[in-house]
């Protein structure tokens, strides 16, 4: 919605280092169990006071260095010290990087780390693509909007938080969670298994479920409402036209123990809800102890959410996954 689409991305949009906004988006660093740009060490231990040294463990670090700056005749601290223009890196990194162009020093700094990594890291330092050779007015607009969509996805982890406390039992208000829309923990459904452009059962809706699932199991949990299209407009479950509630209920069951496995049941909850004047199926997920596979035809398939969408990852990306967020 407008808020963080638009007025938060302009309340980024400020060199004040006490932003409520920045404060915000390294909370949702936190939440996010991000680590520090560049490096292996999460933000929530390099913030923690106990770690001791010489200088701060973790510094804000400026991407397009003040140096390199004055050589662009950009000099004015409120240009060169906007919060968009920060990231939190140890400080011996923020040391080495000095005023060298982002094109200089960045080579150097991926080379530590592989694909996959780079890409979650890239996604929660709210990184755009190919920035290190943006125009630096253009760089500072694309990283605020993405920095709004971190603040989101945090503020989403709570969310799917108070949804894993107990399936059954915590009241959550549907009418603002489809206020505030998609996340990463909140996903719509306009049906289970009817395709709306035939009138016909597709089993490629069946799978479109099972993909958001899935992906809500193997991260943090989250809700999935059937009866409710993209923008959160009201269809109701009337098309999937099972004979009664709990017919609908005993198929999602079926198909999710068929193509999911036992496990997975394990950590869903469905029930029935009432959302201006519709009916809807609201499915809460847990966060799954468990790497959960999608059995599709021949084949196994791992997803996972990012942000406000569902993520297949390759063989290899899987293995890496299961290994840190499994594992580790």
């Amino acid at each position: 919605n407008d808020f963080w689409a638009v007025s938060l991305p302009n309340d980024l949009a400020t060199s004040s280092p006490r932003s409520p906004s920045l404060f915000a988006y390294h909370a949702a660093l936190v939440l996010l169990d991000a680590k520090a740009l560049f490096s292996k060490i999460k933000v929530a231990d390099l913030l923690d006071p106990s770690m001791h040294a010489n200088r701060a463990a973790v510094e804000r670090h400026h991407l397009f260095p003040k140096g390199f700056l004055s050589k662009q005749k950009i000099t004015g601290i409120r240009d060169t010290n906007q919060i968009a223009n920060y990231a939190l890196v140890e400080w011996g990194d923020n040391a080495n990087i000095s005023d060298q162009a982002p094109a200089d020093y960045l080579p150097n700094m991926k080379a530590r780390f592989k694909e996959m990594e780079l890409e979650r890291m890239y996604r929660l330092h709210a990184l755009p693509a190919n920035w290190e050779h943006l125009d630096y007015r253009d760089f500072l607009e694309k990283r605020r909007e993405l920095m709004a969509q971190v603040i989101a996805e945090g503020y989403s982890t709570l969310v799917a938080e108070k949804i894993g406390e107990d399936l059954e039992e915590v009241e959550i208000d549907l009418s603002k969670l489809v206020l505030n829309g998609e996340s990463e923990a909140v996903e719509f459904k306009s049906t289970l298994r009817t395709n709306l452009h035939t009138g016909d059962k597709d089993a490629r809706m069946e799978l479109a479920v099972l993909k958001t699932l899935s992906g809500f199991l193997n991260t943090n949990g989250g809700m999935l409402i059937i009866g409710l299209s993209d923008d959160g407009t009201p269809v109701g479950i009337q098309a999937d036209d099972f004979t009664n509630e709990d017919k609908m209920s005993l198929h999602l069951v079926n198909i999710v123990k068929s193509r999911m496995g036992i496990q997975a049941m394990t950590s869903l909850h469905a029930h029935f809800d009432d959302h201006d004047d519709c009916r809807v199926m609201v499915i809460k997920c847990r966060k799954s102890p468990t790497p959960i596979f999608l059995k599709d035809g021949n084949t196994e398939r791992f997803f996972i959410r990012t942000g406000p969408s569902t993520t297949e990852l390759s063989a290899s990306q899987t293995q890496e996954y299961i290994k840190q967020r499994f594992m580790g």
